[in-house]
């Protein structure tokens, strides 16, 4: 999956993650994973409304809730630096595919963390 969103190419996904040695970067490397193929299927589907965006989202959103325990299993967990992080990046491809007013709590809404 390539992708074309300039905004995108040159974001640096759960940077503050990655900078804290609490967050084991592979497992970092795989909630940058999920946060890359939503911006692939964002491009691929082109939703035309926040609705479809919310779909999108939502299955990412799961694919997290289901790395929480990845997580856990290698010492750190999901916790508020990791959420707020996982949050604002959620809100950052939402507004970099032109979704300045989506709501980021409804991005994320099935999130177990």
């Amino acid at each position: 999956m390539r992708i074309t969103n300039q905004q995108v190419v040159n974001h640096t996904f759960l940077r503050r993650l990655y900078a804290d040695g609490h967050y084991p970067d592979d497992v970092v490397d795989r909630g940058r994973a999920v946060l890359l193929r939503l911006c692939g299927r964002i491009e691929a589907e082109e939703p035309s409304d926040l609705a479809a965006l919310y779909e999108l989202t939502h299955a990412a959103t799961e694919e997290f809730n289901r790395l929480e325990a990845v997580f856990e299993a290698a010492g750190s967990e999901i916790e508020t630096v990791a959420r707020e992080e996982i949050a604002g990046d959620f809100w950052f491809v939402a507004s970099a595919y032109g979704f300045t007013d989506a709501d980021v709590e409804k991005l994320i809404a099935p999130r177990e963390w």
